[in-house]
């Protein structure tokens, strides 16, 4: 076997989508699993949003555009983030990207030298960890403590920052947990980033899944992407566009420079018939998307009711996303071995707490992106699987 760049040994990609494969195997084979594994919404996209996309290819909407993306597209995201946010940032500070993800990628690659540092949650989006080990940077793990409600600690934080620290990453709402950071945590997050003239990028994906009872904040508002930070967004979660592959990112105009240099390197633009899709997905009806956070809503406190009242098994009330980190550790086992045993015995899919870091040992990450009748059989699966347990 012919030999490959050390780079390519150091990709680890998503625990998640290798999860999904094995799952798809095991139902080829006739066998009925029930997906809590992989942050897929069950919705299909707002029939207004893929309308606008058929439309532009229709229109023949179909040639490559500018890099950064469209220029209405981009007046579109800074009304919508002045509507959101409090400020409308310029448009050479917006980006579009081919969705969420790979925004963490170029920003990494356009700041963080080998060797250097990079303050992040742990547990934690896979994401962060396969790209800083692709890019030799080094992650340095902020716990996320289930007595903090999994929250990111400031302090923490600020413990943590050393001559080497080029980004702090936050994520609220956040993947795996759900949980929401306070107003104030934001605040004196971005106050240690601004202290020590480092980077935060705020992975806002979840933005708008927030529930009731909790508040969204970004550190956006303190310097408007100008000096310190940068933050990224996407429509997969929000609008139920997964397979679109559409985000944005907002920013310093140096920095989102060099990542559009960047994607337009790799891809050349996002589509533009996607792009049209995406302005009608901020300006149009928006009905469709109430109904989605209602319903996961629903779901979350369902799930939670039902996850607390099994022996053997608690979680908190997550504030954001659609998510559940579900506390096992006195079941005895391990998160790998937690779920495999479901996946067997009960025929439901969810991941280890290590898929996402070291700290999320004894616990695993239920997705409610999923029908009512689901989340029904799938409680009731798990709670007879637990019972043949002996704790």
């Amino acid at each position: 076997m012919k030999k490959l760049s050390e780079l390519s040994n150091r990709i680890d990609g998503q625990p998640m989508f290798k999860l999904l494969e094995k799952v798809k195997e095991l139902e080829s084979k006739g066998q009925h699993i029930i997906h809590f594994e992989i942050g897929d919404p069950d919705f299909q996209t707002p029939q207004n949003i893929s309308n606008a996309g058929i439309k532009a290819i229709k229109e023949g909407v179909t040639h490559y555009v500018s890099s950064f993306g469209f220029t209405e597209f981009r007046e579109k995201i800074r009304v919508a983030t002045e509507k959101s946010r409090g400020f409308k940032p310029d448009l050479d500070q917006v980006l579009i990207t081919p969705g969420a993800n790979i925004a963490i990628f170029y920003a990494i690659s356009c700041i963080v030298n080998p060797g250097e540092e990079i303050i992040l949650p742990d547990p934690g989006f896979p994401t962060y960890y396969s790209t800083i080990k692709m890019c030799n940077a080094i992650p340095v793990r902020i716990p996320l403590l289930e007595s903090n409600q999994f929250r990111m600690n400031p302090k923490d934080i600020e413990k943590s920052i050393t001559d080497k620290t080029r980004m702090i990453i936050i994520n609220s709402p956040q993947n795996p947990t759900g949980s929401v950071m306070t107003k104030e945590e934001i605040e004196n997050t971005y106050e240690i980033a601004k202290k020590h003239d480092v980077y935060l990028y705020s992975d806002e994906i979840y933005a708008r899944m927030i529930y009731k009872d909790a508040v969204f904040s970004s550190p956006s508002i303190y310097d408007k992407c100008k000096q310190n930070t940068i933050i990224s967004n996407g429509f997969s979660k929000a609008f139920a566009m997964t397979g679109w592959r559409l985000g944005a990112v907002i920013g310093p105009t140096q920095i989102i420079e060099k990542m559009r240099l960047l994607l337009e390197t790799t891809s050349s633009c996002v589509p533009p018939f996607i792009q049209k899709a995406g302005i009608e997905a901020i300006e149009g009806e928006q009905s469709s998307q109430k109904k989605m956070y209602d319903e996961y809503e629903s779901r979350r406190d369902k799930i939670v009711k039902r996850i607390n009242s099994i022996s053997g098994l608690s979680c908190v009330t997550p504030g954001g996303a659609f998510y559940i980190f579900v506390n096992i550790k006195k079941t005895g086992m391990t998160s790998n071995q937690f779920c495999e045993y479901m996946l067997n015995d009960a025929g439901v899919a969810m991941l280890p707490g290590t898929s996402f870091g070291k700290f999320g040992e004894g616990f695993v990450r239920i997705c409610y992106a999923v029908g009512q009748n689901d989340i029904n059989d799938a409680m009731e699966r798990i709670t007879i699987s637990i019972s043949k347990l002996d704790f």
